[in-house]
């Protein structure tokens, strides 16, 4: 289970508990902590049950009981109805297999699609940084077998990242030796150290591959570096890849 989960599960048993009229000591300071942490998370706004988003306080989530319902089992149903919806798309995004959460068919690659996965990325980032940094590379690494096969250039059995963006950008005209500008050269070159970059990493810290005793954990700050370099670099192939369509 998630931390993300867990949190959302403490906020829930301190609302039971304050529906059952307990008041335990620190509980308003603890449920504030994290009603503001799940509140701040965007992408999950539309999910935030509406009881936590107009309770500011135990307190108050008191008063809203006090005048709307007259039993405990009402209260109970209430809090347990109002987070179904985001118990379950959090128990998705922690129980999705990788290899879902990346283009698997032709016909999915988007842009709109790209910046859907690059988002559940994102959303990992804090609770299984690994993960997201496994998701980011993945994204970067079918876009370029999707602009591949859609182009009928073989690519072998198991390439790698690296390996596929050079025949990518070969084809696209995003190879630094097909440039004469420094600017350009620059910029890139710096594209292929993102990539190359974001392939080392993946195989060291994040959750595809075993590692050894001693071993590094990303925080949510790398992750998140990981996922939007990625992403920046996956809507990037497409758009260049699109413009070449056109």
């Amino acid at each position: 289970m998630s931390e993300l989960i867990e949190k959302v599960l403490s906020i829930q048993e301190l609302l039971i508990a304050r529906a059952m009229d307990e008041h335990h000591q620190g509980a308003n300071d603890t449920f504030l902590e994290l009603r503001n942490e799940i509140i701040a998370i965007k992408s999950l706004s539309q999910y935030i049950p509406s009881i936590l988003k107009n309770s500011r306080s135990l307190d108050q989530f008191s008063e809203y009981l006090k005048y709307n319902f007259n039993s405990y089992q009402d209260c109970k149903n209430l809090i347990y109805n109002e987070f179904n919806e985001l118990f379950d798309v959090l128990e998705n995004l922690d129980t999705t297999p990788l290899d879902q959460l990346v283009i698997s068919t032709l016909d999915k690659l988007s842009s709109d699609y790209i910046h859907q996965i690059w988002q559940k990325a994102l959303e990992r980032r804090n609770s299984d940084p690994e993960g997201a940094i496994t998701i980011a590379r993945s994204l970067l690494e079918s876009t370029c077998k999707h602009i591949l096969d859609d182009m009928q250039i073989d690519y072998g059995n198991a390439p790698e990242i690296n390996h596929l963006y050079r025949l990518v950008s070969n084809e696209l005209n995003l190879a630094p030796s097909q440039h004469t500008e420094k600017v350009f050269k620059q910029i890139l070159g710096g594209c292929n150290s993102v990539v190359e970059g974001l392939g080392a990493l993946r195989n060291k810290v994040g959750d595809a591959h075993g590692q050894g005793k001693k071993n590094f954990k990303p925080s949510a700050r790398h992750a998140e570096l990981a996922v939007n370099l990625a992403g920046t670099m996956a809507v990037f192939l497409f758009s260049s890849w699109n413009l070449k369509n056109e």
